[in-house]
């Protein structure tokens, strides 16, 4: 047999064992139904090469080390106490400038289940049972909190802290599964993503994998307590700020790796355009006291996971080979995961990159809030808070 054929029939036993996976050995084997979707990924050439070649973020104060698990979301209060934080194991914590202090949690079961473990990951099996907080802003006026649960939606707890209330848990119908991040505007209205209505938090790998188009972004009204859904058809939306006006809001779209914006206000009111192409995988989005937006960057983009976007079908076989989930993710994040922030301009122009490319000090960054010189810097994987001083 000629090599060519040798090669062949190699090719059709490979493709014969992903089509069946008989060992379920594949990412996906629990997911018979996974399905993978194309990315409206951005031309190669238009995302962002700059870097940060002196590793600025290596130079963060690592502060309360292995005293909180997983802090996604940081918030201060009107009065300037803080931080609060989300954490793993689901509850708000509050740092009252000596120690920890539990402030609200998002779930009724406090059980065992949800008693301090190893790791953020450790928490998954259990996530939809704990509850795990997520976006979290203080509204000014009124000092209540509001908080984005992955599992129990859009909430609120008084200032005095406590068991927090369900505000939202479906939108037209359709049972939020996956409510990430929120802003809230002068008038009390919240903003807020729903990254998917079919895969949970604690599958969100299988989410950034399938790219599965059924993202949202919600508005809802606590006054008349009306909730309508101004964009739909999101891969994988995730932060949210308003600008310093108020006249638009910005969205990260994750699988695109992009910024969207949606307009509140003028003539463009109820559209939405591509703010600014990233150089990465977004999580979180802040906006400064300048009207400036701070991204947090899970990850850089690589020419891998670019060509996987735009590819589904090969997308989808590379998951049925016998490759763990987590060799899966370190593919996409070039064997290891680094820390990132990226400030944009109010017209999309990118103004400043910060990062730890070896993910010595600081990586997987969910949040970045800049505060009195300083960026405040959230993980949803790693046990500590790290600070950055812009100075």
């Amino acid at each position: 047999m000629t090599p060519m054929g040798i090669l062949g029939i190699l090719f059709l036993l490979l493709a014969l064992y992903c089509g069946t996976d008989p060992f379920k050995h594949s990412a996906i084997y629990e997911f018979p139904d996974f399905e993978a979707y194309k990315v409206d990924m951005p031309p190669w050439e238009q995302v962002p090469t700059v870097r940060d070649q002196y590793d600025f973020l290596q130079k963060s104060e690592i502060k309360f080390l292995n005293q909180v698990q997983g802090p996604e979301s940081i918030a201060f209060d009107a009065l300037g106490r803080g931080p609060y934080t989300s954490v793993a194991d689901g509850r708000i914590v509050f740092w009252d400038g000596e120690k920890w202090n539990d402030f609200a949690h998002t779930s009724t079961n406090r059980s065992g289940l949800c008693e301090p473990k190893p790791s953020p990951l450790s928490y998954l099996p259990n996530e939809h049972i704990c509850g795990r907080p997520l976006g979290l802003r203080f509204d000014k006026k009124t000092g209540d909190l509001y908080i984005a649960d992955a599992y129990f939606g859009l909430m609120k707890v008084v200032p005095e802290g406590g068991l927090a209330t369900s505000l939202v848990t479906e939108a037209d119908g359709v049972p939020l599964r996956f409510t990430n991040d929120l802003d809230i505007d002068d008038e009390g209205n919240i903003y807020f993503t729903d990254s998917s209505t079919k895969y949970q938090r604690r599958n969100f790998m299988l989410l950034i994998f399938s790219c599965e188009n059924s993202g949202r972004l919600i508005k809802y009204n606590p006054h008349t307590k009306e909730t309508t859904i101004l964009m739909t058809n999101l891969q994988f939306p995730n932060g949210v700020s308003l600008s310093k006006d108020g006249s638009f809001l910005v969205v990260c779209e994750g699988c695109s790796g992009r910024l969207l914006k949606y307009w509140l206000k003028g003539e463009k009111s109820g559209t939405s355009e591509v703010f600014a192409i990233l150089p990465g995988f977004p999580d979180n989005i802040r906006t400064n006291e300048n009207g400036e937006f701070w991204v947090a960057i899970h990850s850089r983009r690589s020419m891998y996971s670019h060509i996987l976007g735009l590819h589904p079908q090969l997308r989808t076989f590379i998951l049925k080979l016998p490759i763990s989930i987590k060799v899966q993710r370190l593919l996409h994040l070039r064997g290891k995961p680094l820390g990132q922030a990226v400030k944009y301009g109010p017209d999309g122009k990118l103004l400043r990159v910060l990062e730890d490319s070896e993910g010595k000090v600081v990586k997987a960054v969910s949040e970045v809030d800049e505060r009195d010189g300083k960026l405040w810097l959230g993980s949803v994987l790693m046990p500590f808070i790290a600070v950055y001083d812009l100075d």
